[in-house]
């Protein structure tokens, strides 16, 4: 028998919140080392947290996203331990009655939806961070994260593939984007991934021993950590060794885990309830306001694609997958653009661009309505989809607008008969023996005269009107 692989995932994230979840420090990325501090989250003796209550509401917003029940009471506890960059020796953080819990996200694997179980939604502090100077004798730190409101979900080890867990938080991600809750930049650390794997024997039912994986900073190297440690595991299990539970840290360049420390128990923190802050009380008005507040949703967007706009349930949900692309797209049909056409220039030309150059796209030159006008002028026959290549890439590195741009550069299409007629009979008397072949029944030579003539008209020639009049003149 084999073995099946049991995965979970935990995943923090930073809140877009202005300031710290208790205190008014700010939250703004990038500013220097210790610069957005004060004696709250450094965790002075004498001082008094503050609850943040929009870091409350993304919680609860999160967590009637992902179809969790929302606790009217629950409450904060201390998590201690030491480490250099926690001042307090101790997180702010929930333990047993987080905010929301029993929910659940939907992936589509293998062409069927299969549902992950959220365990809980809770809310806690960000620690500080530790720089360790290359070649230095010392370590450093910064606390001006420590204090900022972080969301923790955790999900139910429901995952059975590395592919899943992929997808999990490709899902997760769009959702949180779409709520706004945070800007979810793993480069900034504004979300951080932690899987769970363990092994057990096909058919069993009893869990094996865990590890847990950190120092991910991609969901691609997400994946092949799991791909990675599942295969170890299978390794240690089928010669007879044992899996110890520990944390294993993921090292990029090589492609391994490597042991990290012994892995905690809950016990070994010793929760208790914070004293300085009273329980959160959520009323049912106060669930109806932030639910009736929650913005259309990745899947349900996806559905309303298909059948709003025709387009095809792949396309729809390349489209969705990203807030700023749905937004986008959804944009340029309102300006005029056939909703087919839109999404392939959308999904192709436009989202290759963006990742060749590394342009997020709300830095992109291109328009919705501009996008929208370039389309507009294909499908009246303007100019060409060869030339609109060229004119969209213009249109990308300078943001000038497609009329513009076809304007400058005469690149308006050649729809005059009697032109194209002109041109056709050239590329006739310039190629006989090509001629002679279409007219003994080899069909493949009216395409090689028919590049003639666009290599002759620049590619401006309308295609269509070519194979006609070439046709005609050959018959």
């Amino acid at each position: 028998m084999g073995y099946e692989a049991i995965i979970g995932i935990e995943v923090h994230v930073e809140l877009l919140t202005r300031s710290k979840v208790f205190c008014g420090c700010s939250t703004a990325f990038g500013a220097p080392p210790n610069s957005q501090v004060c004696p709250v989250c450094l965790g002075m003796p004498g001082v008094l947290p503050v609850m943040n209550k929009r870091a409350v509401e993304l919680v609860i917003m999160t967590g009637l996203a992902l179809n969790c029940e929302i606790s009217g009471w629950s409450k904060l506890d201390r998590k201690n331990y030491f480490y250099p960059d926690l001042p307090k020796n101790y997180q702010i953080s929930q333990y047993d009655l987080p905010i929301s819990a029993g929910g659940f996200l939907e992936i589509d694997v293998d062409e069927t939806t299969k549902r992950i179980g959220i365990t809980r939604v809770h809310l806690e502090e960000d620690t500080g961070k530790n720089l360790h100077p290359e070649g230095a004798s010392y370590s450093q730190v910064d606390f001006n994260r420590c204090g900022v409101p972080l969301m923790e979900v955790v999900s139910e080890p429901d995952m059975r593939s590395p592919q899943e867990a992929h997808e999990y938080l490709q899902r997760l991600k769009a959702i949180l984007q779409y709520l706004e809750v945070s800007d979810c930049n793993m480069e900034e650390g504004s979300l951080r991934a932690e899987a769970n794997v363990s092994l057990r024997r096909e058919g069993s039912s009893e869990y094996g021993t865990k590890t847990e994986i950190k120092n991910v900073n991609s969901f691609k190297g997400v994946q092949k950590a799991l791909e990675y440690e599942i295969e170890r595991q299978n390794k240690v299990l089928s010669s007879g060794g044992a899996i110890v539970q520990e944390t294993r840290m993921w090292d990029e360049q090589r492609g391994v885990t490597s042991t990290m420390r012994s892995k905690e128990q809950a016990h070994d923190y010793r929760y208790f309830p914070e004293p300085d802050l009273v329980p959160i009380v959520v009323d049912d008005a106060w669930i109806k306001e932030l639910r009736q507040a929650l913005p259309e949703l990745p899947r349900a967007r996806k559905e309303r694609f298909v059948a709003e706009y025709g387009i095809p349930e792949y396309d729809a949900g390349v489209l969705t997958a990203a807030k700023a692309v749905a937004d986008y797209y959804e944009e340029c049909v309102r300006c005029g653009a056939e909703p087919k056409a839109a999404s392939n220039w959308v999904m192709g030309e436009l989202q290759f661009r963006l990742r060749e150059t590394g342009t997020d796209m709300a830095e992109c030159r291109i328009r919705p309505e501009d996008l929208a006008s370039m389309l507009k002028l294909i499908e009246e026959g303007t100019i060409s989809g060869k030339i609109a290549k060229a004119v969209f890439e213009e249109m990308f590195a300078t943001g000038k607008t497609p009329g513009d741009i076809v304007g400058e550069h005469g690149l308006q299409q050649i729809t005059d008969t009697e032109q194209i007629g002109e041109v056709i009979d050239a590329v006739i008397r310039d190629n006989p023996e090509p001629v002679e072949s279409y007219r003994r029944g080899k069909t493949k030579a009216l395409a090689f005269l028919v590049g003639q003539v666009m290599k002759a008209t620049r590619g401006k020639a309308n295609p269509q009107l070519v194979n006609e009049i070439l046709r005609e003149k050959l018959s």
